[in-house]
């Protein structure tokens, strides 16, 4: 167990840091199968609204650093492109 006041806090920081990154990535992780299923669905206008607010949401996170910006741009480029087979 921690004993400075330093390390008590850096704990607490973790936990609160933990807590916000894991709802963050949830989010994303929701909307990125949603993008999915409305592929899936081959619903086009589905699949463009459920991209735009991944990719906003991806964004954020990326922007944040919840995740590494060019993960964030893998992520985006692979939905892009399932988004785009749909004709």
């Amino acid at each position: 167990m921690a004993h400075t006041q330093s390390a008590k806090k850096r704990i607490r920081q973790t936990i609160a840091r933990t807590a916000i990154n894991r709802s963050i990535m949830s989010r994303v992780r929701t909307l990125r199968k949603k993008v999915a299923a409305a592929v899936a669905s081959q619903d086009k206008e589905a699949a463009v609204a459920a991209y735009n607010t991944f990719a906003s949401a991806i964004d954020k996170a990326a922007k944040k650093g919840t995740v590494p910006a060019n993960r964030a741009a893998n992520y985006k480029s692979k939905a892009a492109k399932a988004v785009a087979t749909i004709a």
